[in-house]
């Protein structure tokens, strides 16, 4: 046999030697990507939503549980208490939680209590839970809150007037009115004043003892979530220098 026929018989077992080693070395190559865990890919999990949801949930019963001990077991202090689960709510999750926050509170209070003190709570004390968390979240001064939250606080008060005198039958405004007269009547004789206070002045004094006591529970509302939301890691704008002072709080 020449050399020439042996030619490809050689030129066959280079073809498959080459074949062999492309196949191993591609094999070697496989292996290597598999073995590095940066060319897999690691699932991502967020749990913002459904912490999002729990505690919009937990804040809004807490609010509503509130409301319903108070009403049961009428202690002053758990009134400061009212807006400040919304507000939080706001603080740590925004807008739309703080809102679902009040309407969740407002269908919660609807089954346990009925509509008429689901109202009273929702108007004004969930607004006014949203309005506060607005003005926390901006950094608004405490001499800006305190007045929005006092003029809702007022327009609530005339809302729960009315309504509570739909259902009685009664105009309690009436009421209120006498009762005013008879404070003022009462004031001029200790000052001395031989007047008999006019009809507009009863109505200013009404508006303005209105307006001061919920100027007082804005007040005390904002030193209750100062002193407790700086705790949580959720802070309100900070108060007067004077109130800082009064309180010994830095």
């Amino acid at each position: 046999m020449s050399i020439s026929d042996s030619l490809p018989d050689e030129t066959e077992g280079n073809s498959r030697g080459s074949s062999s080693g492309d196949y191993l070395q591609s094999q070697i190559n496989l292996n290597k990507n598999l073995n590095q865990p940066s060319n897999l890919i690691q699932p991502q999990l967020s749990v913002g939503a459904p912490l999002r949801m729990v505690e919009t949930a937990f804040l809004a019963s807490t609010s509503s549980l509130i409301w319903y001990l108070n009403y049961y077991i009428p202690l002053g202090l758990l009134r400061m208490f009212f807006p400040l689960p919304i507000a939080l709510v706001y603080l740590r999750w925004g807008k739309r939680a703080s809102w679902i926050s009040a309407v969740v509170s407002g269908l919660l209070l609807l089954v346990l209590m009925g509509p008429t003190r689901s109202l009273l709570f929702v108007i004004p004390y969930g607004l006014m839970g949203v309005l506060l968390g607005v003005t926390w979240n901006r950094r608004v001064p405490w001499s800006v809150s305190i007045p929005l939250g006092a003029m809702l606080g007022a327009l609530g008060t005339f809302f729960r007037l009315w309504l509570l005198s739909v259902l009685a039958g009664q105009d309690l405004w009436v009421y209120t009115i006498s009762q005013v007269t008879n404070l003022l009547e009462w004031l001029f004789l200790k000052l001395g004043i031989l007047a008999t206070p006019s009809e507009l002045m009863i109505q200013i004094g009404v508006m303005g003892l209105i307006m001061t006591s919920n100027l007082v529970y804005l007040f005390v509302v904002h030193i209750a979530a100062w002193l407790l939301f700086d705790r949580l890691g959720n802070s309100i704008p900070r108060p007067p220098r004077w109130v800082q002072i009064l309180m010994d709080y830095e």
